[in-house]
């Protein structure tokens, strides 16, 4: 009984729902319901608005345009500099030896990789993003760029005659007017890469990559790395071949190499095979022992020095023969414009180039890197470089050795300059086959894609098939070619699937996709910052905890209130002991200044009306949104969703203890029901609560480390592009 004497109403049964209205036609239903008309804004007020210009827009539209001006200012020199120092050496160490390494895939001269790992570093410092990626050439990019320099510029255009003392005729290839002219037709393609990808920026056109699905790149990623094995095997064997390009060129080419397999040189083979062995050891217990190894072993660095020293120690070259690298030239080259003539003959090879970088660098990067890479590219286009990308390998060295921001390229960038102007004499003796295996090394961990395809098969047969049939494509066609034709076969695949009965036509209209107003990773980064300086002041005694919430002590300084940007690590601190329940209200204002945004919603209903099927990359992704929508204590459902999408999802893994079927309803009025219901039961309560209970009375650091990634599906090496190689 109510007070008064009144009997309490009864609580409406929220487990069922009955609906009743007329059917409505479109005119009944406007007759009924008046719209209200929309003020548009005038075409005047409009331009005005673009057009409009202040000293606050302009100068963060220059920020935009240039983010070192944006990070630069506030930059802590007492607590980043020496991390930026140990990782920019490091990477700089690698960057030079894998520009040497790359050389030979673009066939061009060796000192052209130096040139191409400095530039696009010098770049990023003033253009780039990211304070972790590394910029420079990456395999697969330079193997394409080499498929088009050998195509334009084959040995045979430059064979000349030549007589000797004997007056026999003898014919031979003009190798300083074939090298001139390869880094010609390089830095010429590199500068057309770098207007696509400007173009590609300024219109905002990073929705191409959404064609290149996980499978599609598995496959396509693999036949590079046999293209590139290929390519590095006759250097390692130091056996002479054409240099074939086009449909089954690399066909012929193994044909060649084993028709003079006689002919090997077996100072380079040993050279060669010890390398690839080592690199791979000590690559195996860097992986192994990465949580106990400070800093990543540098194999590739220590066996090129030790190698350098044993063929100039034990002279290869003229004792047995051996491939050296000769000449590094010292000093810059003067740039110079592009042959523009070319561009016509490579401007479909430029467009798959371009998409290519863009989609390696958009895996651990922003979309609106493409006019940063785009700059990049055309900058070292008239510096007689080659495209340059996310170098993968050397961005988790940056990482791994602890680079906190953009200085680390800056000094990286440093280290190939000391290279280029002072070293370079000092690494001639080293043999080629040992850049070459250093290559070999670092395939181990493409090749093992190849163990994805069961899985795949047993998932979604129709990935399998676009991962297969776009490996043996790019293999038999060449990687231009076979990309191409990977996709056609993906799109064909995606028609196959929705397949319609004689005489009926289906039609599908899907709701606009919005932005719900907050970005998930973020609001969870800003949380764990507040949580650690509430941390700090409570050990400080500037902060009092209760059951009622956080108490500031009005006698102390609130050290709190710092500034907004903070990019460094989390720091140790000793917590008190006593325990206190406390809760926080993350919509309320917080005793420390941090920009915490707001989220207004607990739930989070998909409607999965419209949706027909799912592949591996949309079933991952999904769970991704889950998980970092459950880490801000906004739950998720499915709505509508047909009967094979449940099982699709759980033949790719999408269920564990956390999310279970419980979470998706027959129809989206069902989940708001279910919504509603929970939201009048359920006993409100921040999870950080128990965090911050915790955090009192233990007395070691709580780990409150900012993530933008969790469990192994947001690693950068396995989110869009699953690289492994280096």
């Amino acid at each position: 009984m109510a007070a008064g004497g009144r009997q309490a109403a009864p609580r409406p049964d929220l487990g069922r729902y009955v609906v009743s209205r007329p059917v409505y036609s479109e005119a009944a239903f406007q007759e009924e319901n008046e719209k209200k008309a929309r003020l548009q804004p005038t075409l005047r007020e409009r331009v005005q608005g673009a057009c409009s210009c202040s000293r606050k827009k302009a100068f963060q539209i220059t920020k935009s345009f240039l983010p070192v001006l944006e990070w630069l200012p506030k930059y802590r020199v007492k607590e980043w500099l020496v991390s930026d120092i140990i990782s920019g050496v490091s990477t700089g160490l690698v960057a030079t030896l894998q520009g040497l390494a790359f050389a030979l895939l673009v066939a061009v001269p060796l000192g052209y990789g130096l040139y191409s790992a400095f530039f696009p570093l010098l770049t990023y410092f003033f253009l780039g993003t990211s304070r972790h990626l590394s910029v420079g050439p990456f395999p697969v990019v330079s193997l394409m760029v080499g498929s088009v320099v050998l195509s334009m510029a084959p040995d045979d255009k430059f064979y000349i005659m030549s007589s000797n003392a004997t007056g026999l005729n003898k014919t031979l290839i003009d190798t300083v007017s074939r090298d001139a002219q390869r880094v010609v037709i390089a830095s010429t393609l590199t500068f057309l890469v770098g207007i696509i990808q400007l173009v590609f920026g300024a219109l905002q056109i990073g929705f191409i990559v959404r064609y290149l699905a996980d499978p599609l790149v598995g496959g396509f990623t693999t036949a590079a790395a046999f293209q590139v094995f290929v390519s590095q095997l006759k250097i390692v064997l130091n056996v002479s071949t054409k240099n074939y390009n086009g449909i089954l060129s690399i066909i012929y080419t193994l044909i060649e190499i084993f028709q003079r397999i006689g002919t090997t040189n077996i100072a380079d083979l040993i050279a060669g095979l010890l390398t690839i062995f080592i690199c791979m050891v000590v690559k195996e217990i860097n992986d192994r022992f990465k949580h106990k190894i400070p800093v990543p072993i540098p194999i590739e660095v220590i066996v090129t020095i030790v190698a350098t020293g044993i063929s100039y120690a034990a002279d290869l070259e003229k004792k047995y023969n051996a491939g050296i690298v000769k000449t590094i030239p010292r000093g810059f080259l003067p740039p110079e414009p592009p042959a523009v003539s070319m561009f016509s003959e490579m401007i479909a090879p430029a467009f798959s180039t371009a998409v290519v970088a863009y989609a390696i660098a958009v895996s651990v990067a922003k979309v609106y890197e493409f006019i940063a890479y785009g700059i990049s590219n055309v900058f070292a286009g008239a510096f007689s470089c080659f495209v340059a990308t996310t170098a993968l390998s050397r961005t988790a060295v940056q990482e791994s050795t602890g680079g906190k921001t953009q200085v680390a390229s800056l000094i990286s960038a440093g280290i190939v300059l000391i290279a280029i102007v002072a070293l370079g004499k000092l690494l001639e003796p080293l043999q080629k086959s040992v850049l070459a295996a250093v290559v070999i090394a670092n395939l181990k961990g493409m090749f093992m894609q190849v163990f994805d395809v069961p899985r795949l098969w047993r998932q979604n047969k129709a990935d399998a098939m676009i991962w297969i049939f776009t490996c043996v494509a790019s293999i038999i066609l060449g990687l231009d070619l076979g990309l191409l034709a990977g996709l056609v076969f993906g799109l064909l695949t995606v028609v196959v699937r929705v397949v319609e009965p004689e005489g009926v036509k289906i039609l599908r209209f899907s709701s606009p996709i919005f932005y719900v107003g907050f970005d998930a990773i973020r609001v969870h980064n800003k949380r764990l910052k507040a949580l650690r300086m509430i941390q700090k002041l409570i050990k400080k005694g500037k902060l009092k905890a209760t059951k009622n919430g956080i108490i500031s002590d009005s006698g102390a300084t609130n050290e709190a209130f710092e500034s907004d940007e903070d990019l460094d690590d989390p720091e140790d601190l000793k917590i008190p002991t006593k325990e206190v329940e406390i809760q926080v209200d993350w919509n309320s204002e917080l005793p420390v200044k941090v920009n915490v945004p707001r989220v207004p919603i607990h739930s989070l209903i998909f409607d999965f009306g419209g949706v027909s099927f799912l592949d591996v990359v949309a079933v991952r992704t999904m769970r991704m949104i889950v998980k970092e929508f459950e880490r801000i204590d906004v739950t998720v459902y499915i709505a509508s969703h047909q009967d094979n999408i449940i099982r699709k999802l759980e033949q790719c893994g999408f269920f564990d203890d956390n999310i279970r079927k419980d979470m998706f309803f027959l129809t989206v009025h069902d989940a708001v029901l279910y919504v509603q219901h929970e939201m009048m039961h359920r006993d409100i309560q921040d999870p950080i609560f128990e965090k911050i209970s915790l955090m009192q009375e233990s007395k070691e650091p709580i780990d409150f480390s900012e993530t933008g990634k969790f469990d192994d599906e947001l690693e950068v090496q396995e989110e869009v592009w699953s690289y492994p190689f280096n």
